[in-house]
């Protein structure tokens, strides 16, 4: 297999899901791969009351319930809704459950205010079409279609950020589990096969961009993804990714613990002074979710080796924090300069360490851009 710049969860944890399924011998609903236990144990990872021969890594970190919920309501006859703000992880969640229960996370339809009917349906081969006419063979499905034919689980990102006359076509999908082809005279119908569902995700922050209507929202059962508060479960998922991307990359390089405690101090202040800011003015305009605190890092990283001496400091991480999260000027400069100048100066003073070097290095960022 040649390599690839992301490979999907069915490729990356391969050995893991195949060692799951030879020692699966749980019930299994319709064609699921792993049982329902067997697929909570894949995603949130073993721990030793579960006396497995070896450890199954976390690869999703949150509460229990949430993957629990999810799991059954895939076994069911609703399809799954995944809600909540941006950088909660609903996306990699959607990926590994339907790695675990189907072997393949890649049947997605990316929701955009470009995408139609045809992209949740079926379209055609112009060219075959022209030549042949319209039959099955020059029917294209779409990936929710493939999903159904298979009898597999179907992905929509972004669910709320395509039109409502999209979001409508999946009604039937859900409630009547086939697609009608009214071109075709003879097989013109694709039933769901057992094992079909769709988990669809929706960012919390796109409310009122296009809402659900309320027959589409009773084919769903809902769950909430809450962004993580909890600064020990927030610095390993920032671990974990971090150390993903750094293996993507090749890249040897230790994180200090001491820096990572800044980043994950230095967005709790932020997201304290947007949760007491009276306008959005006075809120910048980044969610500063856990993925945009792994994005500072990572760019962080990528400079050090590129262009410092292979070690990550608190200047760089500073300027890759400014740099990353002064998205509108001279309003979000205007924040993290207040930031800089109320919170992050007192603490150097107050606490040293790396914080001197930090306060520099975003004071030097913030003069850079303003």
């Amino acid at each position: 297999m040649t390599d690839m710049l992301r490979a999907p969860a069915e490729v990356k944890y391969a050995e893991e899901l195949d060692w799951l399924e030879s020692i699966d011998d749980a019930p299994k609903p319709f064609s699921w791969r792993l049982s329902p236990r067997m697929i909570r144990l894949f995603v949130l990872g073993s721990e030793r009351a579960d006396g497995l021969d070896r450890e199954i890594s976390p690869k999703w970190f949150g509460d229990r319930s949430f993957v629990e919920r999810s799991i059954v309501t895939l076994a069911s006859d609703r399809g799954l809704l995944l809600i909540g703000d941006p950088g909660t992880g609903k996306s990699w969640l959607a990926e590994l459950l339907a790695a675990a229960i189907s072997r393949n996370s890649t049947l997605v339809v990316q929701g955009t205010a470009g995408t139609t009917e045809d992209h949740i349906k079926y379209s055609w081969n112009v060219s075959m079409v022209i030549a042949k006419g319209q039959s099955r063979a020059s029917l294209i499905p779409s990936p929710i279609m493939t999903a159904m034919e298979k009898g597999v689980i179907g992905r929509f990102e972004e669910l709320t950020r395509s039109t409502s006359d999209v979001q409508d076509a999946l009604i039937s999908i859900l409630s009547e589990k086939y697609v009608s082809i009214p071109e075709l005279d003879d097989d013109n119908i694709v039933f769901a096969q057992p094992g079909f569902s769709i988990i669809a995700t929706a960012n919390s922050r796109d409310r009122g961009v296009n809402d659900l209507s309320s027959a589409l929202k009773r084919r769903f059962n809902f769950v909430r993804i809450p962004v993580v508060t909890n600064k020990k479960s927030e610095a390993e998922i920032v671990r974990f990714r971090t150390t993903e991307l750094l293996r993507r990359h090749r890249i040897e390089l230790d994180v200090p613990p001491n820096l990572l405690d800044i980043l994950l101090q230095s967005f709790a202040d932020l997201r304290a002074a947007a949760a007491s800011a009276t306008s959005d003015d006075d809120k910048l305009e980044s969610a500063l979710s856990t993925a945009e605190q792994i994005g500072v890092l990572e760019d962080a990283i990528l400079h050090s080796t590129f262009f410092g001496d292979r070690s990550l400091r608190a200047e760089t991480l500073a300027g890759s924090l400014v740099g990353s999260l002064a998205r509108r000027s001279p309003e979000d400069l205007a924040i993290l300069n207040k930031y800089w100048h109320g919170v992050v100066e007192p603490r150097s003073k107050e606490d040293g360490g790396e914080w001197p070097a930090f306060l520099e290095g975003g004071r030097q960022a913030i003069a850079t851009l303003s």
